[in-house]
């Protein structure tokens, strides 16, 4: 058994045991039992997640040796074969929560099935933007790891260990967009593979990985570097988004990731309250229309239109204020109120824990 030493007790009671630290990414022991007590698989997220699963217990898993879509255009290269394959992302998260609510043991089997099928045959290139989406395999195996064949685990932790690893030696590296939003996905999948291994020195590793990157991207402002080079808010959220992902990581086995302060006074806090007036509709913002990066204009040209220059859609705040609220309750009122404005929810996982925490 994969072990690490909790330090302090962790403040969201959801994502962990407050005994003992086990080798999960971000959804621990707690965050599982809720689900399985009941009352929340009656609520709308739930039966969508629950109908969406079962509609996915006959599609077989759409695993490949590689995804390549970054700096891709529509039509190009293998663009279109590996957007299908992703398909398979949210599918599987699905499947590990429509089991944890469930207790259907088919939901289970189909979550390993593509669990195995993407250790088995797919090679890491530690490309961020290409393997972001594998948060959620992360996430559906936190779910369903303890329940899974030993054979089956042994392929996915030699996964995890190997992306934990090579996204680290990466970033020790001084790699391609080192400074961007790149960056901040890097750090997102080293720290969530790392405590899923709970190798303490991964670990160690990852969050100082984190702390570089706090440091390199975001300024004292609350601005990040990404929205200098791009002129855009939806690169705001693409670095603060990763992030809060890694600081939840953290804060799942004890450390306090979120609030970290760079020398100069930057940290997540600072840039969330940034962003907030834009999010409230108090500042518009006309994405890209001085963009430094020739390939934001490729995609425009190419059809693309949220490329173009265009008032920043506020509704991509939802996802962001909603990470924010599972690690900071004062943001839980920007989050509802982008609810309400826009219709767009976070996601179904979070929607799941604000409702059996209300019980």
């Amino acid at each position: 058994m994969k072990t690490l030493l909790l330090g302090t007790a962790c403040a969201l009671a959801f994502l962990a045991s407050p005994a003992l630290a086990a080798d999960y990414a971000v959804l621990g022991p707690d965050y599982a039992q809720g689900l399985e007590k009941g009352g929340a698989v009656e609520t709308s997220a739930a039966k969508d997640v629950v109908a969406k699963a079962r509609a996915a217990l006959d599609r077989p898993p759409g695993a490949i040796p590689k995804l390549h879509t970054e700096g891709t255009l529509p039509g190009k290269g293998i663009r279109e074969i590996s957007l299908k394959a992703k398909q398979d992302q949210p599918i599987v998260l699905n499947l590990a929560l429509a089991w944890r609510l469930t207790g259907e043991r088919a939901f289970l089997d189909q979550a390993g099935r593509y669990l195995e099928a993407w250790a088995e045959i797919y090679e890491p290139s530690f490309n961020p933007i290409d393997e972001t989406g594998f948060d959620t395999l992360l996430m559906a195996y936190d779910l369903t790891e303890a329940d899974l064949p030993a054979a089956t685990r042994a392929k996915v932790d030699r996964l995890w260990r190997g992306m934990a690893v090579g996204y680290l030696d990466a970033m020790d590296a001084k790699p391609k967009n080192f400074e961007t939003n790149w960056q901040s996905h890097r750090v997102k999948l080293a720290a969530m593979a790392a405590f899923q291994t709970g190798d303490a020195k991964l670990i160690a590793r990852a969050r100082a990985a984190f702390r570089a990157q706090i440091t390199t991207n975001l300024r004292a402002d609350g601005t990040v570097f990404d929205f200098h080079e791009r002129d855009a808010i939806h690169y705001v959220t693409y670095d603060l988004d990763p992030l809060m992902m890694a600081a939840l990581s953290a804060q799942a086995h004890g450390e306090d990731w979120f609030d970290w302060k760079s020398p100069v006074g930057a940290n997540l806090p600072g840039a969330l309250d940034w962003l907030a007036p834009y999010a409230k509709g108090e500042k518009v913002h006309v994405e890209f229309a001085n963009s430094k990066i020739q390939f934001d204009r490729d995609r425009a040209a190419a059809g693309q239109k949220e490329y173009a220059p265009h008032p920043w859609d506020v509704s991509n705040g939802v996802g962001t204020y909603a990470l924010a609220s599972l690690m900071a309750p004062r943001y839980r009122g920007l989050r509802d109120d982008l609810v309400a404005r826009t219709g767009r929810r976070p996601a179904a996982w979070i929607q799941l824990h604000d409702r059996f925490a209300a019980r």
